[in-house]
């Protein structure tokens, strides 16, 4: 090592270390503690919209009105419904908003949606997009067929509803055939909201941190999830797999950095299997907000890995409460019951067309 190098580290090791590093909150053992809770509803979207490039942040007018579109908007779609209004048409009203089995009919609407409360401020910069490698801001391309399967395996949760039993125009297992059979979120396993990493969605973004020096728990309001990462371990068996994975964690100064694998055939992820590894940093700014930074790899769905980051925005005025689902699994017994009537009638209704064509080619054979 010549003697600049000598001189510029030296007066690098010298630099006085921020002010709020003496103010971050620690665990007995020194290390920073990230207990609190958390809201995740960024305004900050997971892909940066194509028109936008490579640009990286906006101007904070923009963001301003941002702001004001958004709240306009919500404030619009929150008014109260007109009571004097006509019952939706059976099996909802039709188009994209019946690509979920129920169809909009007026029970599922903006009301539960908690996204968009806050931008996310890195270094000064309001970003255009969570993720920041690939460089234009967007998930990779997917490998061929990655896309085709969570279709699949999703076929419960996204069909076209027209009231009849359509799953049986196709050969082999249906959506309904059995409770394993039904899409992860409509068994209140994982969801959109509870995957690893974790991604604003479309409502229950809140998390609870809670640490120890050798534990740290993620309760994540969407299904009631909790993550206990366990603190310089070791991951257990590759046979032993779970729906959040398995995670341990190990520090690098003041930032937590956590491995995940080990997953279930389904993550909830785009797709992402048993062969998902994601990686995870947790740190403090310099304006003391929690920074979340990850990196996913699934060679089986993404031609490349891709990483993201964003601010989990405090919130300890507030609490996580239960995210009760269906309990007792009550929900799921009746969507079962009703694909047993739907493909009774479908089979009668079928045997009654045979019947007929039979009847119909034996006049014409007399």
């Amino acid at each position: 090592m010549n003697l600049r190098k000598i001189v510029c580290s030296i007066l690098i090791l010298s630099l006085p270390t921020s002010v709020f590093a003496d103010q971050i909150k620690r665990l007995p053992s020194g290390k920073p503690d990230f207990s609190g809770v958390y809201d995740t509803g960024t305004m900050t979207l997971e892909e940066r919209p194509g028109v936008l490039g490579e640009l990286e942040s906006i101007y904070p007018w923009v963001a301003d009105l941002l702001t004001w579109a958004i709240e306009s908007f919500q404030a619009s779609n929150n008014a109260d419904s007109d009571p004097n209004r006509e019952a939706p048409p059976k099996g909802g009203v039709g188009g994209w908003e019946n690509s979920f089995g129920g169809g909009n009919t007026g029970g599922y609407n903006s009301f539960y949606a908690d996204m968009f409360s806050y931008h996310s401020v890195i270094d000064g910069k309001i970003r255009t997009s969570i993720i920041y490698e690939p460089e234009d801001g967007r998930r990779p391309p997917a490998v061929p067929g990655a896309m085709r399967k969570m279709g699949d395996i999703y076929a419960s949760f996204i069909h076209e509803n027209t009231g009849t039993a359509t799953w049986l125009e196709k050969e082999g297992a249906g959506p309904f055939d059995g409770p394993e059979t039904l899409a992860p979120s409509e068994r209140c396993l994982i969801s959109f909201a509870s995957t690893v990493p974790t991604l604003p969605s479309l409502y229950n973004n809140y998390k609870r941190i809670v640490q120890t020096d050798d534990h740290i728990m993620i309760l994540q309001e969407m299904v009631h999830d909790a993550r206990v990462i366990r603190i310089d371990s070791s991951h257990s068996d590759s046979t032993n797999r779970k729906w959040l994975g398995d995670s341990i964690a190990y520090w690098e100064g003041d930032k937590l950095i956590v491995e995940t694998k080990n997953f279930k055939n389904i993550s909830g992820l785009g797709g992402s299997d048993e062969n998902l590894h994601v990686v995870e940093r947790f740190s403090y700014d310099q304006d003391g907000q929690l920074l979340y930074d990850f990196t996913v790899n699934d060679e089986t769905v993404w031609t490349a890995p891709w990483s993201g980051i964003y601010v989990w925005n405090r919130r300890d005025d507030s609490k996580v409460y239960e995210y009760a689902c269906h309990e007792g699994n009550y929900a799921m017994g009746n969507v079962l019951r009703g694909a047993r009537l739907l493909e009774r009638e479908w089979r009668e209704k079928e045997a009654l067309i045979n019947e007929e064509t039979i009847e119909v080619s034996a006049g014409g054979s007399g």
